[in-house]
C-alpha cells in the first residue's frame, strides 16, 4: 500500500462510492457547525489529508486529521471532533503554532475491512505528524460497537473489556495495539441537527412524537422535538493519545 495526499489526484465517482460503501452515517454531516469551518480546513490543512492506494492504484482507506495547540493535559482537551476543527481553523487564523495533531476519521472500504488498513492509515499519520516536529498526536475515536449500547454513557462505554483485558470496541482496540491509551470521554464530541422529515430520512424510521429515540447507527439517542420541528442528536466519543 502507498499513502498518497487526497489531493493529488482525480478520484472517480465508482471509486469514491467504494471507498465509502462502509462509511459514516448520513446523519454525520447534519453537524452544522462543523459544516462552518471544513471549508477552510480542507483548503488549509490538505497536508493531513491522505488516502491509501493499493497495487492497482485504487484508494482502499482514507484518513484525515488537523494540527492545533494543546498542553497535553485531559482539561484543555477540545471537547471532540467540532472543537477540534475549530481550534484548528482559528489558531492558524491567530498565527498559533501548532505542536498536536488531531485525526478526525479514517475509513477503509467495504470490500477490504479485517486487513489491517486501518491500522496502516493510522501509522502514517501519526509518523508523518513525527516527521513534521508535531510534539502529540490524539484522536476522537467514534467507536463502532457503541452503537449497540446507545442508552451506556460512554464513560461507562469506554472502560469495558473483553475477559483477555482489551478494549471491547474494535475500533478503540485497533488504536491501543498501536500502544495508544485512552485519555478521556467526549460524550459532546458532535451536535446534529435536523428537521423531523430531514431525521425521518436520515434515520429511516418514521419519528411520530415528541421524545427520544434509538436510531440506527446512533451511539446514543435523538431527541425529537415535534413543535419546534427539530431533532437533535449529540454524538459521544472516545479520546485517545497515541505515542
Amino acid at each position: 500500500m502507498t499513502a498518497v495526499r487526497t489531493d493529488a489526484r482525480e478520484w472517480t465517482d465508482e471509486q469514491m462510492a467504494d471507498l465509502y460503501s462502509d462509511g459514516f452515517p448520513e446523519f454525520i454531516a447534519a453537524d452544522k457547525l462543523a459544516k462552518q469551518y471544513i471549508g477552510r480546513v480542507r483548503e488549509w490543512f490538505p497536508e493531513w489529508n491522505l488516502t491509501l492506494v493499493d497495487a492497482e492504484q485504487a484508494p482502499v482507506a482514507t484518513g484525515w486529521g488537523v494540527p492545533v495547540r494543546w498542553d497535553g493535559t485531559v482539561a484543555d482537551l477540545p471537547s471532540g471532533y467540532t472543537q477540534a476543527t475549530i481550534r484548528a481553523v482559528e489558531g492558524r487564523e491567530q498565527g498559533i503554532e501548532p505542536d498536536t495533531l488531531v485525526i478526525c476519521g479514517a475509513i477503509v472500504a467495504g470490500r477490504r475491512t479485517g486487513q489491517g488498513l486501518a491500522g496502516q492509515l493510522l501509522a502514517t499519520l501519526r509518523d508523518l505528524a513525527t516527521e513534521t516536529g508535531l510534539q502529540r498526536v490524539i484522536a476522537p475515536v467514534r467507536p463502532t460497537l457503541k452503537q449497540r449500547y446507545p442508552l451506556t454513557p460512554i464513560e461507562t462505554f469506554m472502560t469495558w473489556t473483553r475477559p483477555d483485558g482489551s478494549a471491547l470496541d474494535p475500533w478503540v482496540r485497533t488504536h491501543l495495539r498501536m500502544g495508544a491509551t485512552i485519555l478521556a470521554a467526549a460524550p459532546n464530541s458532535q451536535t446534529m441537527t435536523g428537521t423531523v422529515a430531514e431525521w425521518e430520512k436520515w434515520s429511516g424510521i418514521p419519528l411520530p412524537s415528541t421524545g427520544d429515540y434509538i436510531i440506527p447507527q446512533g451511539l446514543s439517542v435523538l431527541h425529537i422535538d415535534r413543535e419546534a420541528d427539530l431533532g437533535t442528536y449529540t454524538e459521544p466519543n472516545i479520546w485517545i493519545r497515541h505515542r
